[in-house]
C-alpha cells in the first residue's frame, strides 16, 4: 500500500532537504535501501512542491505495515536513519494541508500469477 505524507518544510531549510535527498539518492543510495529492506518499504519517493505559503514536502513510501516500517525507522542506529531524523527534524514545518480525495487499490492484483 501507498501511504503519502504532506509536510511544510520552512523556507529557510529548503536547500539542506533538497541536498540531503539528492545525497540519498546518489552517494548514500546503499546506505538508503538497506535502511528500507529493514523497515520494510520497497518504494520510497519525495518531492518538493512550490506554493504561494512556501515549500511542501510530499513524501510516499510504499509499504504492507507503514506503522511497523516507522518503528523501525525510528528506532534505528544506522548513521543513515540518525542523520535523516535531524535534517528533517530541522526542516519540519508541520502538516500541509491536505485531504484524500480517491485511495483505490486491488487488492486482488496482489494475488494473481503472471499471465493471467
Amino acid at each position: 500500500m501507498i501511504h503519502l505524507n504532506f509536510r511544510t518544510v520552512k523556507p529557510e531549510a529548503r536547500e539542506t532537504v533538497e541536498l540531503w535527498l539528492s545525497e540519498l539518492n546518489g552517494l548514500r543510495r546503499d546506505e538508503a535501501l538497506e535502511s528500507l529492506r529493514a523497515e520494510g518499504v520497497r518504494h520510497e519517493t519525495a518531492v518538493i512542491l512550490d506554493t504561494s505559503d512556501g515549500p511542501i514536502l510530499v513524501h510516499a513510501m510504499e509499504s504492507d505495515d507503514i506503522d511497523r516500517a516507522r518503528r523501525i525507522g525510528a528506532a534505528s542506529t544506522l548513521p543513515v536513519d540518525k542523520r535523516h531524523h535531524e535534517v528533517m527534524r530541522a526542516a519540519d514545518g508541520g502538516p500541509a494541508a491536505s485531504r484524500v480525495l480517491l485511495d483505490l487499490h486491488d487488492l486482488h492484483d496482489v494475488h494473481r500469477v503472471a499471465g493471467d
